[in-house]
């Protein structure tokens, strides 16, 4: 059997390495082949290209990157056709995948066509489930409450869990900060995101916060966590801080820094997850393009959180600050407020993991559930 795998962006580049790993486990004679990024070349499925240029946000940032991702469905849906594969399975950015899968019927493909994570349609624009459904033979989604919303257009699906709850290794906090000289220190996360179109906006917002929770406090220290994408232009910004840092990075150091922290101040997105399940409380700041935002408040937004913790809660388990909201005095006070009162630390580390609970944590891994999935549907093909 061969099985294509397709991912986009650094997350999706995650999620491909755990499939590849879940399905090995299960099926040692599989073939792979697709385009990732570093993790799956890990497990020896290199990339067809650069995956970078496709990790955008936004509906101008889109508009602007349209003519690359047009591009690279092409080559993607070419590169499928060549291999013949018995499986397609696209990870993630359903712009970019629906429109591969769209491009391979087009061509003529029989592969069964697999989308491993569906579109946040119960938090915006809802009508990206009938667009999946007619571009995708099953989707394998991570939420019992998203099945709904393609019940409607007749989409198979499977609910796998949460794969950043399965995926997390609980980290060190003692040696991390052993290693790395900071025992004693108290420890600020610093995490911007993982496309550089995001961080552009939140880094400058966070780390000013930063700045301010270490102005006058020797004993404090920031650690920021760099994504492989975005390694090499934090490395540049975090030459210019004048506050005490760690800029650390790899699959190695992340769980123990993620655990090491007092408090985290990231971007929305999968790393508020990763970083919950370490016992981290968080703050949490997003900003994307005005227009962008201004669409998407006005006609699309379904969740008043954006922070998937407080949309499974149901509440502001974790503070969150979106566009004009994100500033770096209400960040450092949020985090500040979670530094100085112990209660109030315990209590949303309390909410973090109830929220967690919500969304599968302790059960089955993830990867080994959507492996077994698609190895059951290449069988009844």
């Amino acid at each position: 059997m061969k099985i294509y795998i397709v991912a986009a962006e650094p997350s999706g580049d995650a999620l491909g390495a755990d499939l590849i790993d879940a399905l090995r486990k299960q099926d040692c004679d599989i073939e792979f082949a697709g385009i990732g990024g570093p993790a799956m070349a890990r497990r020896g499925v290199p990339s067809l290209f650069n995956i970078d240029s496709l990790s955008v946000i936004g509906l101008i940032e889109g508009l602007r990157a349209y003519k690359t991702v047009k591009k690279h469905v092409e080559i993607a849906a070419e590169d499928i056709m060549k291999s013949k594969p018995d499986v397609v399975v696209l990870i993630d950015s359903w712009g970019f995948m629906w429109r591969v899968g769209q491009r391979m019927k087009e061509l003529g493909s029989d592969a069964l066509r697999v989308k491993l994570v569906g579109p946040q349609v119960w938090a915006t624009r809802a009508g990206r489930a009938k667009i999946l459904a007619q571009h995708v033979d099953h989707l394998l989604c991570i939420h019992q409450f998203e099945t709904p919303f393609y019940e409607p257009y007749d989409l198979p699906t499977t609910v796998i869990g949460n794969p950043a709850v399965s995926r997390t290794d609980l980290g060190d906090k003692a040696d991390f900060k052993q290693r790395h000289g900071i025992t004693g220190k108290e420890v600020i996360g610093l995490l911007p995101g993982s496309r550089l179109s995001e961080m552009r906006r939140v880094l400058p917002v966070l780390e000013a916060a930063a700045s301010k929770l270490c102005d006058n406090r020797p004993d404090r220290v920031v650690v920021c966590f760099a994504a492989d994408a975005v390694s090499d232009t934090l490395r540049k910004s975090s030459s210019e801080w004048t506050f005490p840092h760690l800029l650390v990075s790899g699959d190695t150091e992340k769980a123990d820094a993620f655990s090491a922290m007092d408090v985290a101040l990231t971007c929305s997105g999968t790393v508020t997850t990763e970083v919950a399940l370490q016992g981290t409380p968080i703050v949490v700041g997003y900003k994307i393009g005005w227009i962008t935002w201004a669409i998407a408040r006005a006609f699309l937004m379904k969740s008043p959180y954006l922070t998937l913790l407080n949309v499974a809660a149901g509440r502001p388990v974790a503070p969150e600050f979106i566009q004009t909201k994100l500033t770096p005095d209400r960040v450092s006070a949020a985090a500040e407020k979670i530094l100085s009162n112990t209660s109030k630390r315990k209590a949303q580390i309390a909410a973090q993991f109830e929220a967690l609970d919500t969304m599968g944590r302790g059960g089955r891994a993830a990867a080994d559930i959507a492996a077994e999935t698609i190895l059951k549907l290449a069988s009844s093909q």
